[in-house]
């Protein structure tokens, strides 16, 4: 199946919601400054993504191999207990503005630039989740990414990039020899159907976790991903 790569994706945020998001007043000196910010940022977006639908080969006890590439993971392996295929994606700002962003001496500019980065990077997971859901029509979408759990560690991000290929040359997100990614604002994980709803979050103990999306379940590591005593 061959890589769908999303490029030159609307990037519009709502300007009103930015000032409060950052705590700018508005007609302050420092709204006139973000709005020229802004538009600088609008000028040279572009982010983008890839995505693919590849097939699970053969499962183990810990381990799925998709397009002959094995990833170990108890917790990925158990969700995908009745997948066949799944969804490897990749979403980033674009080194564009990553670039942009690294020339800015400013701290507080910076610290702007970083969150307008943070808003190309939901841009384009957004409209990768809407091509998905138009191309292929599945059911429930799950998601997982590497370093997201103690049990999908972050190195398993090189066997993640290895079935997305060449990620560099086609929306310039490059792996670093610390797993970490290139530009800083991008996100790679594997999108699979699944009947109820999953979230890492709930396997994390983390408190007071900015991103939590769902509340912490104790109990949900044993009852379903534990492995089982004979």
């Amino acid at each position: 199946m061959n890589d769908i790569i999303l490029d030159r994706i609307p990037f519009e945020p709502e300007f009103s919601p930015l000032l409060k998001t950052l705590h700018i007043r508005e007609g302050s000196q420092d709204e006139a400054d973000f709005k020229s910010l802004l538009k600088e940022a609008q000028e040279i977006a572009n982010p983008k993504a890839i995505y693919r639908m590849a097939y699970i080969e053969a499962k183990d006890e810990r381990q799925v191999i998709i397009d002959g590439i094995t990833l170990s993971s108890r917790v990925l392996r158990i969700n995908l207990d009745t997948s066949q295929h799944v969804f490897p994606f990749l979403g980033t700002c674009g080194i564009e503005l990553e670039d942009w962003a690294n020339s800015i001496e400013d701290m507080l500019m910076g610290y702007w630039a970083e969150s307008i980065k943070e808003l190309a990077l939901m841009a384009a997971l957004t409209k990768l989740e809407s091509h998905l859901k138009e191309t292929y029509q599945p059911g429930h979408i799950s998601t997982m990414s590497p370093g997201s759990l103690e049990d999908w560690p972050i190195n398993e991000q090189v066997p993640l990039f290895n079935i997305l290929g060449n990620t560099k040359d086609r929306i310039g997100v490059q792996l670093t020899d610390s797993y970490l990614m290139i530009p800083t604002k991008s996100v790679s994980g594997i999108r699979f159907e699944l009947t109820e709803s999953f979230e890492s979050c709930q396997l994390c103990s983390r408190i007071n976790c900015p991103n939590r999306r769902a509340p912490y379940d104790e109990t949900l590591y044993e009852k379903k991903y534990c492995p089982k005593l004979n």
